[in-house]
């Protein structure tokens, strides 16, 4: 069964819609990578006490079309030695991932391009498309600093797919559903019924979502987990290599994955498109919470510094797996009484 773009386009077949709505998704993506890297350049320097953006339009807000129009106008360099079919295809799969997820999430009761019974599967199932597409970008480059950065991406991928996967579990104990749209509709009737404050299935809900955002962290590449990238020692990581368009489509993905991973924390944990309040519910709730989980986002990359490879191995795998066991046997527990 399928969702409508907008009610108004009902009587139009279902392969309009979707490519109406995959444009939507496009146009979605694009102006939030273009003006969330304002946000970000605003943001980190109010942080650091910096005016930042101000040259280009009213504080700075032209500024994204500015760097656009510098990127595309850069020429698109292939390195003689490198896989030239993987360097080039990289770029592509890495950005497809991002609106494919964006297509299962449910914006609203009415806002989606597919509801599908298994859509959690399929975002899981799409992100890991991602590091793979940058593995392969840094693998196919042929440079030692984006080869070691590959080999951190995958290291770090493992390591934080494992502790996420577990939190998923719990959700799929407490909900009952992969299906997303159902997953919301369950936590309609104000917060007190979102699933993040549900202790009566486990009492660590909390800490469920906290190591839920941590690793969506960890999976975007974002500080203080940005070891693919690591300036002051991989230069620029799996991207050295690349230029102009080839670097702007990487860097619109990592935008597009955090808008994937801050929807599906809204629809997991906050209530989707429903109300704080029990009325009202909407679209705007469902955008309201997902910048403000964005700008968390923000705030983590310009706060807090930059761990080591190693110490950032060991909060999986010495912390956070063994608490996402916890509260998964704990959820179990809890259901069984309860």
């Amino acid at each position: 069964m399928s969702f409508l773009a907008f009610n108004l386009l009902e009587p139009w077949p279902e392969p309009f819609r979707l490519f109406l709505y995959l444009a939507g998704v496009m146009a979605f993506v694009g102006a939030n990578a273009a003006y969330l890297v304002w946000v970000e350049r605003k943001g980190a320097a109010r942080f650091q006490r910096r005016p930042g953006p101000t040259e280009v339009g009213p504080a700075g807000l032209l500024q994204p079309i500015a760097d656009a129009i510098k990127l595309m106008s850069k020429q698109v360099h292939v390195p003689p030695d490198s896989d030239r079919i993987l360097f080039r295809l990289a770029p592509v799969m890495v950005m497809s991932p991002g609106l494919m997820c964006l297509a299962t999430i449910p914006f609203s009761d009415t806002i989606g391009a597919r509801n599908l019974d298994l859509g959690l599967v399929m975002v899981f199932a799409f992100g890991s498309i991602n590091v793979m597409a940058i593995m392969l970008g840094g693998w196919a480059s042929r440079n030692k600093y984006a080869i070691i950065s590959s080999a951190r991406i995958v290291s770090q991928n493992v390591a934080y797919e494992i502790p996420m996967l577990l939190v998923v579990i719990t959700m799929l104990m407490i909900t009952g559903t992969t299906n997303l749209h159902t997953i919301v509709e369950q936590q309609a009737g104000g917060f007190w019924h979102w699933n993040i404050l549900k202790v009566w299935a486990n009492p660590l809900m909390p800490v469920t979502f906290l190591i839920f955002f941590t690793c969506m962290l960890a999976e975007t590449n974002r500080a203080p987990f940005d070891m693919a990238e690591a300036e002051s020692e991989l230069v620029a990581g799996a991207f050295t290599e690349y230029a102009g368009m080839g670097f702007g489509v990487f860097f619109m993905a990592e935008y597009a994955n955090i808008l994937v991973g801050c929807s599906l924390a809204t629809v997991l944990f906050f209530g989707g498109w429903q109300s704080p309040i029990g009325v009202f519910s909407g679209v705007v709730w469902f955008l309201v919470k997902l910048y403000l989980l964005i700008f968390t986002v923000i705030w983590i990359r310009w706060t807090f510094p930059r761990t080591q490879f190693y110490r950032l191995l060991n909060l999986s795998w010495k912390i956070l797996i063994p608490i996402s066991l916890g509260t998964l046997m704990l959820t179990c527990v809890m259901l069984k009484i309860f």
